[in-house]
């Protein structure tokens, strides 16, 4: 008698974005580049990891002291005091009054697994989630396997080529009462004084529960503080919230996945409510966090020397990043590229849009040879004094021929 198999009626699920790098890898064409990667890369096309993660990392494995034991579920504690610490600020409102707490989670998106979680059970009300960023988030599948409907906006206006506040604005304007609304890269939302006044205010009168993401503090402005200072806001604002803090990219442990689910709530006694609640459902999700790259960060975070370094280390891959940018701007400009290139230097990270249309990133992409997603969002740490004159180049071609077609990228569709 035949044996039926689990596993006979389930299909292959539907291509996710990493496809883009399978297609690259395929290539056997000599100068080929890949400009979508993840990571932040060096000038010699490897990824970034501050010099002094490699010097602490080679401490720790040779101390023969480490206790080896599995952490506990909420995470290593000295890691997760010196994170809030380096999010808020060491002398922050919420910090002094007890009111902030964190679980040390697993991988990019382990902070969301866990918060999702925590909302679908003590927040039951809300089953609307409004997500609003510059690009194309992750979170989005996330909330919608817990069973929340997602509506996604992008505040990247693709006619303007530049950063809209007012898209945000006018989302929280019409969202309905009582939601979860997650900010991805707080510091893109470039609002006035007045205009986060506002937005707080609707946030208040609509109740609705803030989720922001903090992907790589310290890699948008190389300043530290610069990059928190609306998170900030929100606490002097008394708000409750979770937050997504991740540390693997600004410290380039990447294979890691090193992050915090942040909790900031009204008082003590409600923190202390919430973590418990944390507790038992990370002990469901992973049990135990991983140590390495939790040590690894604590011991520079907690060494004013070692700090100093890593801070500025941010500061020399923001400058390159900076300067990368200034120079494709004045190469195409050169070149005598049709159309306005400065948005190209008024977008801050290590990440930004092009401003290409599909036709172009096509040519680019069959031509030569130059992978970019379909929005133009490219990695601009990727680019470098080997391979800068070829993709100009490449910009450059790729435009004349399709001149006359629109110059932005396709908008970002509602899940």
């Amino acid at each position: 008698m035949p044996t039926l198999s689990v596993f006979m009626d389930v299909p292959l699920a539907h291509k996710l974005e990493g496809s883009l790098l399978k297609t690259y890898k395929q290539d056997d064409c000599p100068n080929k580049m890949f400009l979508a990667y993840r990571v932040c890369m060096t000038n010699e096309g490897h990824p970034w990891v501050s010099l002094v993660v490699q010097k602490t990392r080679l401490q720790i494995s040779q101390d023969p002291s480490l206790n080896y034991e599995y952490l506990p579920t909420m995470g290593l504690k000295s890691f997760i005091q010196a994170s809030l610490e380096l999010l808020f600020g060491k002398h922050s409102q919420a910090i002094v009054e007890n009111r902030v707490g964190g679980v040390h989670t697993v991988g990019d998106s382990g902070a969301f697994q866990l918060g999702v979680q925590f909302l679908r059970a003590w927040h039951k009300d809300a089953r609307i989630v409004y997500i609003i960023s510059s690009q194309k988030e992750l979170h989005g599948l996330v909330f919608q396997d817990m069973g929340f409907t997602v509506c996604e906006y992008s505040i990247w206006d693709p006619k303007k080529l530049c950063v809209d506040p007012d898209i945000l604005l006018n989302v929280v304007e019409q969202i309905p009462h009582g939601c979860v609304l997650v900010i991805g890269n707080i510091i893109d939302c470039k609002l006035t004084p007045s205009g986060w006044a506002k937005l707080v205010s609707m946030i208040k009168s609509k109740q609705i529960f803030p989720f922001f993401d903090i992907p790589c503090q310290g890699l948008y402005t190389g300043d530290l503080e610069e990059d928190t200072r609306i998170l900030q806001y929100f606490v002097s604002q008394g708000f409750e919230f979770f937050c997504s803090q991740s540390l693997s990219k600004n410290f380039g442990i990447y294979d890691e996945g090193v992050g915090i689910l942040v909790v900031v709530a009204v008082n003590n006694q409600q923190l202390l409510g919430v973590l418990s609640q944390l507790k038992g459902l990370a002990e469901a999700l992973w049990l135990n966090p991983p140590n390495t790259g939790a040590r690894i960060i604590t011991s520079i975070l907690c060494n004013p020397a070692l700090l100093a370094e890593w801070k500025q280390s941010l500061k020399e891959v923001v400058e390159n990043i900076m300067l990368t940018k200034e120079k494709v701007k004045e190469k195409l400009r050169l070149l005598g590229t049709p159309g306005s290139w400065g948005h190209i230097t008024e977008q801050s990270g290590t990440h930004g849009y092009l401003g290409l249309n599909s036709q172009q990133v096509e040519h680019l992409v069959r031509k030569k040879h130059i992978y970019i997603p379909k929005n133009s969002r490219i990695n601009f740490s990727c680019i470098n004094a080997n391979n800068i004159n070829y993709i100009t180049e490449g910009i450059n071609e790729a435009v004349l021929l399709t001149e006359g077609s629109e110059l932005c990228l396709p908008k970002e569709k509602k899940l």
